[in-house]
Formats: structure tokens, sequence, C-alpha cells
């Protein structure tokens, strides 16, 4: 059976419902990572520290690699209109229950139930995929990773000026209304799909855990992505502690300018896309790596202070978040040509890695910014950026010349890891 295809169309999605996508994709993200502007707000109401407040952050994320591995699936197994709209109703409830916590504890739960069901994005994007025509699946999870970037870096702008204006709690009622008008739209818009599989949940559940073993190209895409992701998370969660500390003394709105500044990293995912149809993810993911060492190094500037110093900030931050992102378009591309039939299930062992590696490097970025300042949150940028180039200039090579993964194309052997042929 075809992988989600709707039962009377054709591999293709309009620009209209592509964009409505896109717009979805951002919207629903955005609640994993708004909480990162407004934790220092969240201390000083609740009477915590700003380091426990983080944890807000970091309950998200975990919440969401939970959701990804538990839920995604479904994708494969559910149509996807039903599924799409009822996780964010259920999202909605999340919001509203975390925007009235009256504790940290009820606010931590609140936030692991929002990251559980907020997994909507990742349902969309394999579903666009078996929409799409090969030789465009590129372009289009390019688009509508660009709209989930947006809302990544606009959702700090969001809950940092909302935030400041009307205290932590607006940014979570605001985002809760917000997600019901989505679920309205997407029980309109969303085109009937045909599941790819009958399984019942815990063999899907079992499937993805087997294709991380039995299918090395997977395997290398979330050993990239979790390193990247770790340094990208590390260096957001830090942000918002540094830039409120004496050093500058800004409010929370100063996360949301430099989220506003790296927003334009949306603009680069289109193009990364189109480079993974041609030349292949593997040089993508080179020139990203490098980019996020490089970032890591920029981000220095940060200890400079004052105009100097928030303008290497901005740079520094933006040339990661395009790093970071353009290495998922590539990432993403190479798996989901793997198996057609799974893409859902794919996409589920793959975000689960990157968003535990996501959640480490939260921990991790408290941790070095307590420990060794700014300085040593800028090196654990480096430090795991350099890991995942490392990682790459090891890899495996194929047998037949030239193979690199495309959207349409995946080689039949490679001697990745443990010579066991790709998924074939």
């Amino acid at each position: 059976m075809t992988a989600g295809l709707p039962s009377s169309a054709s591999p293709t999605l309009s620009r209209r419902l592509i964009l409505l996508l896109s717009i979805a994709c951002g919207i629903a993200v955005a609640n994993v990572y708004f909480p990162q502007a407004v934790s220092p707000l969240i201390a000083d109401d609740l009477h915590v520290t700003a380091e426990s407040a983080a944890v807000v952050v970091t309950c998200a994320q975990l919440g969401y690699a939970a959701g990804i591995f538990l839920l995604v699936p479904l994708g494969d197994r559910l149509r996807h209109r039903g599924l799409v709209t009822t996780l964010l109703l259920l999202t909605g409830a999340g919001l509203v229950l975390a925007g009235t916590a009256g504790s940290l504890p009820v606010l931590a739960v609140a936030s692991v139930l929002v990251g559980l069901t907020t997994v909507v994005p990742q349902i969309l994007i394999p579903m666009a995929a078996g929409l799409t025509a090969p030789e465009r699946r590129g372009a289009v999870t390019g688009t509508l990773l660009s709209g989930l970037i947006g809302g990544i870096l606009l959702a700090r702008t969001f809950s940092g000026v909302l935030g400041q204006w009307l205290g932590w709690r607006a940014p979570y009622l605001v985002a809760a209304a917000l997600i019901l008008v989505l679920a309205l739209a997407m029980a309109r818009a969303l085109p009937r799909t045909t599941p790819a599989t009958d399984q019942r949940y815990p063999a899907l559940l079992a499937a993805s855990l087997r294709l991380l073993r039995t299918e090395p190209l997977l395997r290398r895409s979330c050993q990239y992505q979790v390193l990247v992701f770790a340094a990208f998370s590390a260096a957001w969660t830090a942000l918002a502690l540094f830039v409120t500390s004496p050093r500058y003394d800004l409010g929370t709105p100063a996360v949301g300018v430099i989220a506003l500044v790296g927003a334009a990293s949306m603009f680069a995912t289109p193009f990364a896309g189109r480079r993974v149809d041609r030349p292949g993810p593997d040089s993508v993911n080179l020139v990203c790596m490098v980019g996020a060492i490089a970032a890591g190094a920029l981000l220095l500037t940060g200890n400079l202070g004052g105009a100097v110093g928030l303008i290497g900030l901005g740079a520094g931050m933006l040339l990661l978040d395009v790093a970071m992102q353009s290495g998922q378009v590539a990432n993403q591309a190479r798996i989901f040509a793997l198996r057609p039939e799974a893409r859902a299930r794919l996409n589920t062992a793959y975000m689960t890695c990157a968003f535990l590696g996501g959640s480490a490097g939260s921990w991790l970025g408290v941790r070095a910014y307590s420990a060794f300042g700014w300085s040593g949150v800028c090196g654990l940028v480096a430090l795991l950026s350099g890991l995942a180039l490392v990682r790459h200039v090891l890899r495996g090579r194929p047998l037949k010349a030239p193979a690199e993964v495309t959207a349409a194309s995946v080689p039949t052997e490679t001697e990745e890891d443990d010579g066991v042929p790709a998924g074939r």
C-alpha cells in the first residue's frame, strides 16, 4: 500500500496546502521553544532560581522526544486528519494547564504534557513527503521546515515580548488559543489519507527501533542531529541566562530580538532542500557542521558586552540556526528515501534521537554556563559540532560511486558502520 497517499490523488501537494502545512508546523512546534525566553520571568514569579526554572525547557523537550517515539508512528497507522486534530486539541489543554500552574512542579508536568502532544510537525512532514514526487521531496521538506524554523525562532520573540508586558502566563494562554484555531483549520484542510499499515501499536513502536538497528543511513543521520541539535539547544537555553545577567542586564525581550534576527534562517532551508535534491545530503551536512563550529567561535564575541557583543550574539545564533536547520533538511531527505512505506516510523526514530540530544544539550548548556560562564557554552557548541564533523569525515564510503543519497535515490549498499546494507 502506498504510504499515506490520499485514496484518489496523485503524489502532489498544492502550493496553498504546502503553505498551510508550513504555518501549522511553525505554530505547533513553537510550544516547545517559547519557554526558553520566559524562564527568567518564571523564576521571579514562582520564587525559584533561574537554573531551576530552566527545567521547564528540558521537560518540554523530553516530553517532545517521548511524544515522537510514542505517537508519531501512528502517522503510518491512522488517518492524518483525525490524528492531527486530536493531538492539537490535547496540546491546547496542556497549554491552559501550564498557563494556570501555581508552582514549578505543576508547570514542569504540564510542560511534559505539552511536549508529548505537540508532535504534529513530525506527522505532517512525513505525510507531505508521501504526497510529493521524489524529485521535489527535498524542496517540499525544506519549505515545511522553514515554517517549523519560523515557529522555533519567532516563538522566543513572541514569548519574550508578551511575557515582559503581561507576565509569563500570557504566552501559554495565547498559544492555547492559536492551537485551537489551528485544530479547526487542520480538520477542514487536511486531505483524506489511506494508512500505510495495519500493524498493531506495539509492532509500530518495535518497528522504529528495528529500523534504527538495521538502517545505517538512519543511524548516521540520527548521530549528526543529536550532536548538532544538542549544541543548538545548549546555546539557546543559556542565552536567556546570559543576556539577563549583570553583563548585559537586559530583559527577556532581548532574547526575542536575537531570535528575530535568527528567524532569517527560515529562508535558508528551501535553498538547502534544493541543494539536497541535486548534489545530495552529504555535501550539505558537511557545510552545516563547519558552520556550527564557526558559530561557536563567533558567539564568543558576546563576552565583549555592549552593542558589539549583542551583534556578535545575533550573528552567531543566526549562523548556528542556519547550520542546524539546513542539516536537518539533509538528514530527513536521506531517511525519507529509505522506505516509503515507513516514513513516519523512520521519522520517529530520527526525531526521538534528535530531541533526546536537544534535552541533553539544554541540560549541559545550563551546567556549562553555571560552571564556566558564556565561554563554556561556546566551547560546548564547538565541541559537539566538532564531534559531528568527525563522524561525518569517518563515515563509510559507498561501494558504488558516485552514490550519495538524494531524495529520489538510495544506494543499495554502503560500508556504513557495521557494513550492513542500507536497509536492503
